[in-house]
């Protein structure tokens, strides 16, 4: 009889254990040293609750197949039992062969596994076999053999970033997240009760470049702008908590002050009727495991938990945020999330990809073909960004410097810009958005052209 071999994404504990996943067989923990294996990927360079949950249903997916197909126990594979799973899952039928990039995401996840075995001892070799290749460094140079696993496939070409123009994001934002017409009047029935909220949010990502998990994790206290005025700067340097970013690396981002002057109107009256029901309804008792806390005196940054301890507000990750709760004299009275519904529960974070689709239908319904996820809008960002900034780039660059140096400065300061902003670990992901402007505006070619001209009136080629 097979066994119901499944994937338990979250554990039932506080802390940062809770987003490591678990396999279950019937019910019950699989494979004790499996489930070590999990618990140890944190300690070994592997923290994101996203990229631990994709190893998790690899592996669940191998598991199944060992099991069904082969009959064999996890420690006890061979390197057939590689060649006939990649028979099954990259050779079969259309209908059931996946593609080159997930059969490498699953070997990837299988070999830190099975190093990981071998290295406790728990099987004496690999099932794959590895060869030794040089690493190449910058300028094409080697700088270090590394072994890399033979059961990778070469992939397609990666898929260039979705962006949207800035006009088919204000039409987006205007008929599918607000709900209005083409003139910017209401639409009877069709306009969101949530539009304004939503488009706010859309409007942050699209001018900070934010992940939605980390624009989505925001607390009200930490875009407070009471200080700002006419004096102010145009934009507002936020630091994101490290927690909240992808890879616990934190950065500055740059937020508009039109936009946090807006984030403070919608706090002060939507958010505030959110709240209102909040307390009024007693609805922190829906929240899933809350954490109640009270803000710390004299210290906004702080806040004490039940057992008389504090904590910083950076140090929560995005799944604690969502359910802090702030208390006054032990009485529970308002979420800490920034994004809130109409009864004050905060806003779920797949609720949002759920938001943009049916934005996006509703932009179908009036005849335009406009399909837009948050995260596109961090595409758009970038792409926006990086060339804005080229052109500014152009005048400096081009009468301060001359030659090949002034095209690096005119490529490389802004990409690295936008590197920063965007969070990115290595400036090659950055790249990509150089094809994008290539391939969709003539604002490399121009500043080139710039650069060509004025090195040419200088005598200099």
């Amino acid at each position: 009889m097979e066994r119901d071999i499944r994937l338990q994404e979250t554990r039932n504990v506080d802390g940062l254990d809770r987003d490591i996943p678990t396999i279950l067989a019937d019910g019950t923990i699989y494979d004790p040293y499996l489930d070590r294996f999990f618990l140890e990927l944190p300690l070994n360079g592997t923290r994101s609750r996203h990229t631990l949950r994709a190893i998790g249903y690899d592996i669940v997916v191998w598991l199944r197949f060992l099991e069904q197909a082969r009959t064999t126990s996890v420690w006890s594979v061979s390197h057939d039992d590689v060649v006939a799973f990649h028979g099954t899952r990259r050779r079969s039928g259309a209908s059931h062969r996946i593609s080159a990039s997930s059969w490498n995401r699953s070997v990837a996840s299988l070999d830190k596994l099975y190093r990981w075995g071998v290295d406790r001892e728990l099987i004496a070799v690999s099932p794959f076999r590895h060869r030794q290749v040089w690493k190449r460094g910058i300028a094409g140079r080697r700088s270090a053999q590394t072994e890399r696993n033979m059961a990778y496939e070469p992939s397609a070409a990666p898929s260039h970033p979705h962006f949207a123009s800035l006009e088919t994001y204000r039409l987006f934002n205007r008929l599918g997240l607000r709900g209005l017409t083409r003139k910017g009047h209401e639409r009877p029935g069709a306009r969101d009760r949530n539009g304004t909220r939503n488009a706010l949010f859309a409007d942050l990502l699209v001018s900070t470049g934010l992940r939605l998990e980390e624009a989505g994790s925001l607390l009200a206290c930490e875009v407070d702008a009471e200080d700002i005025g006419e004096g102010s700067p145009r934009q507002i340097r936020f630091e994101l908590p490290p927690p909240v970013s992808k890879g616990n690396r934190g950065r500055t981002i740059l937020i508009p002050r039109r936009v946090i002057a807006r984030l403070q109107d919608y706090i002060e009256i939507e958010r505030a009727s959110a709240i209102a029901k909040f307390k009024a309804r007693s609805v922190w008792t829906r929240t899933t495991r809350p954490i109640f806390v009270e803000w710390s005196e004299g210290n906004r940054t702080m806040l004490t938990l039940p057992d008389g301890s504090s904590a910083r507000i950076d140090r929560f990750d995005p799944e604690e945020r969502q359910r802090l709760v702030l208390c006054k004299a032990g009485v529970p009275y308002a979420p800490a999330a920034l994004w809130l519904s109409e009864i004050g529960l905060p806003v779920r974070f797949n609720s949002w990809e759920a938001i943009f689709l049916r934005a996006s239908r509703r932009c179908s319904g009036v005849g335009l073909d406009i399909r837009l996820s948050p995260h596109q809008l961090r595409h758009t960002f970038a792409v926006h960004m990086l060339a804005m900034l080229i052109e500014q780039q152009i005048g400096h660059t081009a009468h301060d410097v001359s030659g090949m140096e002034a095209y690096r400065q005119l490529l490389s300061d802004p990409l690295q810009q936008v590197q920063r902003l965007l969070g990115h670990a290595s400036i090659t992901t950055t790249y990509v958005y150089l094809d994008q402007i290539a391939a969709q505006a003539d604002t490399v070619d121009t500043a080139v052209e710039r650069l060509l001209a004025l090195v040419s009136d200088g005598d200099v080629l």
